[in-house]
Formats: C-alpha cells, structure tokens, sequence
C-alpha cells in the first residue's frame, strides 16, 4: 500500500510459533548465546524457571508484518520503539499486530507495535515509524 492509500487505524498482523531451532538459529545468527535462551540447567535457575526467547526474535516479527502484509514490499523501517513486557517461551505463539495511528509530513507513517501471546498476555509495546512505498 502506498501512503495515499493507508487509513488511521488501519491494521495488520502476524502469527508465529517460536521453536527451539528459531531460538537456537536467531542465537546463531546474531551471536547472543545468553544462557537464559539456550541453557536449560541455567534457565531453570532464573526467575522465569525456563528458557525465554530473545526478546528480539518476538520484536522482528514486526518486521515481517510491515515488510510482507501491511503496507507491504517496498516499506522502509525508519525506527522502532520496544517495551519487553512478559516473556515469551519456546512453544509460544506470538502474534505481532500493527495499527495506523499517525500520517505525517514527507510520507512517513507512525504505528503502534503491540506483540501478544496466544493467551493474550501483551509481551512487547511499542512504536514504529515506517516509509511507505510511493505510489
């Protein structure tokens, strides 16, 4: 969608079940081997009593909504706020929602960011400021 074509409060979403390999593979690819994602016998010992995902894995989801869905190919990401509210745990579903709710100048749009676990548990809050494509 292009600038022209967005709404305030229009809205899209995207849903993922985080596995161990998607722990594992985000810990590869972004060398963060904190043993409160990787190591169980650690992870039990935390206050969380498990392994969490990388509160970042959940955040890039975002990402795929804005670059996928809504507005789409084409979209530059100009930033992004993120506020870790819950943890999120391998086997969790996070679905990642983002809604319109600022058209400004120069054709950026604002977007609040709000990430959820399938039990409805908010586990990150935030704010994203994208580029649409032109028309």
């Amino acid at each position: 969608m292009t600038y022209d074509e967005i709404n305030i409060g229009d809205s899209a979403s995207f849903e993922k079940t985080i596995s161990e390999t998607d722990v594992y593979g985000f810990a590869g690819i972004t060398g963060d081997f904190n043993p409160a994602h990787v190591n169980q016998v650690y992870a039990e010992a935390s206050k969380f009593g498990k392994r969490i995902a990388h509160g970042m894995l959940s955040g890039s989801l975002f990402s795929t909504v804005f670059g996928t869905r809504f507005p789409g190919e084409g979209s530059i990401y100009l930033s992004q706020s993120l506020n870790f509210t819950a943890p999120v745990f391998i086997g969790d579903t996070v679905k990642a929602t983002v809604t319109v709710i600022e058209k400004l100048e120069k054709g950026r749009v604002k977007f609040e960011t709000v990430a959820t676990k399938q039990d409805g548990t908010v586990v990150i809050r935030g704010e994203a400021l994208l580029l649409p494509p032109r028309a």
